[in-house]
């Protein structure tokens, strides 16, 4: 399906539902700003822009080659790219700092949290350097696995912050023996991610580094960092405070939003406050408060990767109902009229968001000391010690707020998506029966021809919401070719149906057999963005099993879709990590041919993986394709 004949709205039936709702109300979507905008600046499309001194903005044209320090098109176009993976970065290395925070208040038993799965903390801890046992301070501790988690959670900060003219203890830990030669080799082996950010950020100033190649070279150094020393560790505690996902049916779509309930949406990338609510919410005598107030109960609905986070992790119980979405979501669900309060976490709440929320009668609540939405005046920044009080006063304002509404239409959606959720590496072996053994026979049967890690946003450049990454995983699956979905990407294909056992039957005749044996979906939902720490974590795995590095594993990446800064980093993580990385829209890049010549060519020859830029399904397919074949006859299979 080409980009014409693609949806202009949303792959979705239910956002294309709502749509004409948003209109009549007044109110703006993200479709219609996005279509107001019109045709983009070519000079910023291209890469070949640069606003940083008071002596610019510079554009970069054949007349006029160089920017007025002199910079040229490929150092301005990357030296763009690496303060994107800089914003991605901090916005990850937060996220894992809270994770750690959170775990040692633990500790100290100053959250409602337990710790579900003590084998995770032991895994971190081992990473860590921190020994599970023989201390003196375990030995008198009253409960040694709160002890040890009090520990690792303060290491993990440290590792956080450990310098860059050192190695990174979890890099070295978490990464595998043959990837820490090939980065030694190419000078890449980084520090901590806060310090890497810190170094980066400086490069990344006007007149300290104008050469593309070591701004590239940056770029995939901080990426390395942020994947083993943030976002694989952050997985790590929250598997050990909130248990590791285990495959479980949940239910997707905006028609899990009921309006005869009151409604709590957990909204962002960060699941400590909506699992707070959860817990909060299981409680007789707040569902009984909420139907003195003429609800049917109280439910919790996640939204984007917050709510992602949740669903691996949590059944759907009718208390917490599952996922209504990815981020375009967000403001076709307050046009139910049934959303009461949209509880904002760190990252992809929409500025414009307090104009929809009025009109449908939704409270929204800032959750993060990071989030700034004008309008918002209900603040409870999140604090580990404090999360059971704010979650008792966020189901307060949602039961209130029921009230207001009660009476007032809401407009039901009924489409909602059974899906199987939960496949983490744990999960996947087990499905397997303990052992990467099956999965390896499928590949060399050839049954199955290669696994393919979707990670993406949704980004409505290349079409309506998710309908190229909606068509890339039909094609991907349709070829014998395993998914696992991870990021926006992963709703994108939950609220498509690939993520239920049913999918099977859109798949080729060798995955189908082993969907099948297995009782799994062709797309293996696999988590959030957070989860490329995982994956990189599964694809190290498999490299040993096999005895070889992992640029010769028949596996390959793609993000149909990605839209900002987060992504911008996994792309380079995945490079760095040796695989073959298609992306979708096409990167500010076009401008600088001697950049997009490193990035998808030459920097084969550092770190063995590149980049593939390919706005239609069917072409970029066949290119993850070729490039898997290449990689099985390599391999003798």
């Amino acid at each position: 399906m080409s980009q014409a004949e693609r949806d202009p709205i949303s792959q979705h039936e239910s956002v294309r539902s709502q749509y004409p709702l948003l209109q009549e109300s007044g109110a703006s979507s993200v479709v219609d700003r996005f279509q107001a905008q019109g045709v983009r600046c070519g000079f910023c499309s291209q890469g070949l822009s640069c606003r940083l001194c008071s002596n610019g903005p510079c554009r970069v044209s054949p007349r006029t080659p160089r920017g007025a320090c002199g910079i040229d098109g490929s150092a301005m176009a990357m030296r763009n790219l690496l303060h994107l993976v800089i914003m991605g970065a901090a916005a990850y290395t937060h996220h894992a700092q809270e994770a750690a925070r959170t775990l040692e208040a633990t500790s100290h038993g100053r959250t409602p949290f337990a710790l579900q799965d003590p084998r995770k903390l032991e895994t971190l801890s081992e990473a860590l350097g921190i020994g599970t046992g023989g201390e003196a301070e375990a030995q008198v501790a009253a409960d040694p696995t709160l002890e040890l988690a009090g520990r690792a959670a303060r290491a993990l900060l440290h590792a956080l912050h450990q310098p860059s003219w050192e190695e990174s203890v979890l890099v070295r830990a978490l990464s595998p023996a043959r990837r820490q030669e090939a980065w030694r080799r190419a000078g890449l082996f980084p520090g901590g991610p806060a310090a890497e950010i810190i170094d980066s950020a400086a490069r990344g100033m006007t007149n300290i580094d104008g050469d593309y190649v070591s701004l590239a070279r940056a770029a995939l150094r901080l990426a390395i960092s942020v994947c083993y020393g943030a976002l694989a560790p952050l997985e790590m505690v929250q598997d050990a405070l909130f248990g590791t996902p285990r495959p479980h049916p949940g239910e997707v779509d905006l028609g899990v939003i009921d309006p005869e309930y009151v409604n709590i949406l957990p909204h962002g990338h960060e699941p400590f406050l909506g699992a707070a609510l959860i817990l909060r919410a299981r409680r007789p005598e707040v569902q009984a408060a909420a139907r003195r107030a003429g609800a049917k109960g109280l439910r919790v609905v996640g939204s984007i990767e917050t709510g992602q986070e949740l669903l691996q992790r949590f059944e759907c119980d009718g208390v917490f109902a599952g996922l209504c979405g990815n981020w375009p979501f967000q403001e076709f669900a307050l046009a139910t009229g049934a959303v009461d309060v949209l509880a904002m976490d760190m990252n992809c709440s929409l500025p414009s968001l307090k104009e929809v929320a009025d009109r449908f009668g939704t409270r929204l609540v800032a959750v993060s000391r990071l989030i700034g939405v004008p309008g918002v005046a209900d603040r409870f920044d999140y604090e580990p010690h404090l999360v059971e009080r704010q979650a008792r006063a966020i189901v307060d304002l949602a039961i209130e707020n029921f009230r207001q509404r009660r009476g007032r239409p809401a407009r039901p959606v009924p489409r909602r998506s059974r899906v199987v959720a939960g496949f983490s590496t744990e999960a996947l072996l087990s499905a397997l029966g303990g052992s990467l053994d099956p999965l390896l026979q499928a590949l060399k049967s050839g049954r199955l021809k290669g696994v393919v890690a979707l990670v993406s946003c949704s980004s409505l450049k290349g079409g309506g919401q998710d309908t190229m990454t909606v068509a890339v995983a039909r094609e991907l699956i349709a070829r014998d070719l395993l998914v696992v979905a991870a990021g926006c990407g992963n709703a994108a294909c939950q609220v498509a149906g690939l993520s239920a056992p049913e999918a099977a039957a859109l798949a080729g005749p060798g995955l189908r057999e082993v969907c099948r044996a297995l009782g799994v979906p062709p797309v293996l939902s696999f988590g959030t963005c957070t989860d490329t720490g995982r994956i990189a974590l599964l694809a190290g795995a498999v490299a040993d099993a096999l005895r070889v590095d992992v640029p010769a594993l028949p596996l390959a990446v793609t993000a149909p879709e990605y839209m900002e800064q987060k992504a911008t980093l996994d792309a380079f993580a995945a490079v760095a990590l040796g695989l073959y990385t298609h992306v979708a829209p096409l990167p500010p890049v076009a401008g600088a041919p001697e950049l997009v010549r490193l990035l998808t060519q030459d920097v084969e020859g550092l770190v063995g993986g590149r980049l593939a830029v390919e706005t239609e399904p069917g072409p970029a397919v066949a290119g993850i394709e070729a490039h898997i074949l290449g990689r099985r006859k390599a391999l003798g299979m």
